[in-house]
């Protein structure tokens, strides 16, 4: 089965085949030949999520998916919430943006926050779609190498180091992404099998 990934955030398309394995042929953006920034308009992941993968449906006919994924902080009301990747400004920046939640957070000491990733997924024109949540907190400080985005200030539940301190297959114990994914992947064994 193949499928267009509707993003061109290439630290996600590593994250996803590491998940995926070769069960399904995943074909990104650049690789079908499509060129375009696929705005996030909506205040819901969901709707966000459903907008990208619509886009490149409409454009190709192909089955597709994409994903919007929001750090959610309880102190700060859930936010940055969709506007994670351009919470700090339209550069899209990860420095960026961490300075910008640690400096919020200062003096706070309610940490709590939550990953939150949903999948959209279109198949034989039909939507379908998914949700990955991982619950943790934010840190003080930025900590670790690996991952992109928040990954070097939060820590899973269950863990003491964070994200970016962790490898892909440590990550992926415990990530909101991973979550989502197997939801979608056993339901694509599913609708495959029955093929």
């Amino acid at each position: 089965m193949k499928l267009i990934f509707a993003t061109n955030n290439q630290n996600k398309v590593k994250e996803f085949r590491s998940l995926l394995g070769n069960q399904f042929e995943i074909i990104t953006m650049q690789e079908a030949g499509i060129d375009i920034d696929i705005p996030e308009p909506h205040d819901t992941l969901e709707a966000n999520a459903t907008e990208k993968s619509s886009t490149i449906h409409r454009m190709t006919g192909e089955n597709c998916f994409a994903e919007d994924t929001g750090l959610e902080i309880e102190a700060l009301n859930g936010a940055p919430g969709v506007l994670s990747a351009r919470y700090a400004g339209e550069q899209k920046e990860a420095a960026d943006n961490i300075a910008k939640v640690l400096h919020e957070m200062k003096g706070i000491s309610n940490r709590k926050a939550k990953f939150r990733t949903v999948i959209s997924l279109i198949l034989d024109d039909k939507e379908y779609q998914f949700e990955g949540v991982c619950n943790g907190h934010i840190t003080e400080t930025s900590s670790g190498q690996k991952g992109f985005g928040y990954d070097p200030i939060f820590i899973p539940e269950g863990e003491t180091r964070a994200f970016a301190e962790m490898d892909l297959t440590e990550k992926n114990k415990y990530s909101h992404r991973a979550k989502a994914f197997h939801s979608f992947v056993s339901f694509l064994q599913s609708i495959n099998e029955s093929k």
